[in-house]
């Protein structure tokens, strides 16, 4: 029989388990006043503290050879020292004012743990550089710069301004985001195998050497070119095979578009995108600089064109992708259906007859037309194959 204090304690955990439960299956306004918002903030920084403290513990499994070399250890630990001190400094404030007293006795549980295995302070000696690895430190740099700057820009200059932070279905957004990035290093493999093997044939060293002697700023320009060239006749394959379709239809049933709505993709859909737009680049032989100057451009603008945001862009809206211009590409309104596949330079719709003509100023409803789509990361990511299996049924009936 349990004893009266461990009785009491199994009950205080659980319904610290509920509330969290509960937490993350809301969606809504975080409203001030109430300490949700600073309860919100304490919890993700606590448990993001914990897991770079695990990072730090094990980098060799935990973090990214391409992202070791670039950052400097002792910035991210005084960037880890900020939000132990944040989290803990929040969590503890809240408890004492007795405001969300079980989430926030999670948020300081996490803070305590990330501090008792090391906090900031972990040692981190030589370790081997080709283990196996997830890229936890790019989702945990990339989900606090993200919300950071988008969420911030989202809230300057809203599209929808109603639209709330956490709003419908951001959790299964959440999952793809995640998912994506601790399978960084899966997709890298895969992606780089393929482009070596299959477009390796392609490859002619002099032909590169003319394109590396261009400067810089004419060559990235061409090399966004390059790619935008195969991302728009990928896309528009997506759209117009039906087979690809099933894949490509995950990205597109997000109902609510933000920064985080682009992150909903199959992963296959992931790979196969990747291949085929940097196989280009990978042949034309664009310099290093030039790609990695592409890659922080692309990671940019394909959240920011997702985002809930509105500008005048002028003129400016004929020539790049902007979130104006890329949400009629998620409307379910009939002018908006398979249009404006570029991803950089809106001027290749207008040039190949894709780009959307509308009297309106703004789409009036996004995702896939009859909204067939199932909820759920995993469910999305078996929709392809059941969508193909019954497709074979009804075809042998």
């Amino acid at each position: 029989m349990l004893t009266a204090p461990f009785a009491a304690s199994v009950r205080h955990v659980g319904a610290v388990v509920d509330e969290t439960g509960d937490l993350l299956r809301r969606s809504g306004d975080l409203r001030a006043g109430r300490g949700l918002i600073s309860t919100v903030v304490a919890l993700l920084l606590g448990c993001l503290s914990l897991l770079a403290v695990l990072a730090f513990h094990f980098p060799q499994y935990l973090t990214m050879p391409e992202l070791r070399h670039q950052y400097s250890v002792e910035v991210l630990r005084q960037l880890l020292l900020v939000a132990l001190l944040l989290a803990g400094g929040l969590s503890l404030t809240n408890l004492i004012f007795a405001r969300r007293r079980n989430l926030n006795l999670l948020a300081f549980a996490l803070v305590l743990g990330a501090v008792a295995l090391g906090g900031s302070r972990v040692p981190v000696g030589d370790f081997p550089n080709h283990t196996p690895y997830i890229g936890l430190d790019w989702f945990i740099l990339d989900l606090l710069g993200s919300t950071t700057l988008f969420v911030v820009i989202e809230k300057l200059f809203p599209l929808y301004r109603g639209q709330p932070i956490f709003r419908p279905e951001w959790q299964t957004d959440l999952k793809h985001f995640a998912v994506n990035h601790f399978l960084v290093g899966l997709i890298l493999l895969t992606v780089n195998f393929l482009i070596h093997h299959v477009f390796g044939w392609l490859v002619s060293a002099p032909f590169q050497q003319s394109v590396r002697t261009i400067a810089f700023l004419p060559q990235l320009l061409l090399c966004i070119l390059v790619a935008d060239l195969a991302q728009y006749w990928t896309h528009r394959a997506y759209h117009q095979v039906p087979l690809l379709w099933k894949f490509h239809s995950v990205h597109h049933s997000t109902k609510t578009m933000d920064w985080l709505a682009g992150s909903r993709q199959h992963i296959l859909e992931v790979i196969a995108t990747r291949v085929l737009v940097l196989a280009p680049l990978f042949v034309v032989g664009f310099g290093e600089g030039v790609v990695n100057a592409y890659i922080l451009i692309v990671g940019f603008q394909a959240v920011l064109i997702h985002a809930n945001v509105h500008l005048p862009w002028g003129p400016l809206k004929y020539l790049i992708v902007t979130p104006d211009f890329h949400h009629w590409h998620h409307s379910q309104d009939t002018e908006a259906i398979d249009r404006n596949y570029a991803a950089h330079y809106s001027f290749l719709d207008y040039l190949f007859g894709t780009a959307v003509k509308s009297k309106k100023q703004f789409p009036e409803r996004y995702g896939v037309v009859g909204d067939y789509m199932p909820a759920g990361f995993m469910r999305q990511q078996w929709f392809p194959f059941r969508a193909m299996f019954a497709a074979q049924g009804k075809t042998e009936s």
